[in-house]
């Protein structure tokens, strides 16, 4: 299906040979691509050109892909997903909670980033439709969602969450008491098919009750359903 050419990924990637192959096929796909070899330059470019999304190697020179991730992160909030030859399932765990919306592993399939991207577009634009600014304001226990502005308070102070971390505390709080499993709360909020999404679903529910304060205040925000899924107990 051919795409819009004003929709631009920005590919940041030491190595030219894998940025290049990316370009290769996302522009089939119609994307407009922008390919830069470091951290510092990937945080230039989404601070000076609209970018819809960022494929960041995570071992790049002068800022490593974590930090551009925090520092992107800041301002905008385009879907990010990482690229890199770390493949341990610790390492997985640590992009996605530095930030990042997906994780792929190098070797890769250069059909199957394509469909990720895709997904992840195509997720971002539903997240950025007119309705999204009819959602009303939750409260609960402290703490407040205001869906427009995409921005979570605990306790009267702003609390640093990812695109994910919201979608996720956003669905729950829209749906107090009721349960859903992993294998719901991935395919609604990553917009896409269950694929070894348990982990991933269990990874962003743990670093979110972190940033919620749970174990300080035992107030218990998102609870487990053991053998089920989860819930919001506000």
């Amino acid at each position: 299906m051919e795409r819009m050419k004003s929709i631009t990924i920005l590919i940041a990637d030491d190595e030219a040979e894998i940025s290049d192959l990316i370009e290769l096929h996302l522009e089939k796909e119609g994307y407009r691509c922008i390919k830069v070899s470091n951290g510092l330059e990937a945080v230039s470019v989404v601070q000076t050109h609209s970018v819809d999304l960022a494929i960041l190697d995570i071992m790049m020179p002068k800022m490593n892909g974590y930090d551009a991730t925090r520092q992107i992160r800041a301002q905008h909030h385009l879907p990010i997903i990482f690229l890199s030859a770390k493949a341990t399932d610790l390492d997985k765990i640590t992009g996605l909670v530095n930030g990042a919306d997906d994780y792929m592993t190098k070797p890769f399939n250069p059909m199957e980033l394509v469909a990720r991207v895709n997904a992840q577009l195509r997720r971002s634009t539903q997240l950025n439709q007119p309705a999204t600014a009819n959602k009303s304001v939750l409260e609960a226990g402290g703490l407040i969602i205001y869906p427009e502005q995409r921005t979570v308070s605990l306790y009267g102070e702003t609390i640093e969450i990812t695109p994910k971390e919201f979608d996720i505390l956003y669905l729950l709080a829209s749906h107090p008491k009721k349960v859903f499993s992993a294998e719901n709360i991935f395919q609604q909020v990553w917009g896409d098919a269950y694929y070894e999404g348990s982990n991933t679903v269990m990874v962003h529910i743990r670093t979110l009750r972190k940033k919620l304060g749970e174990d300080i205040h035992k107030n218990k925000l998102i609870k487990t359903v053991w053998g089920v899924g989860y819930t919001f107990n506000g």
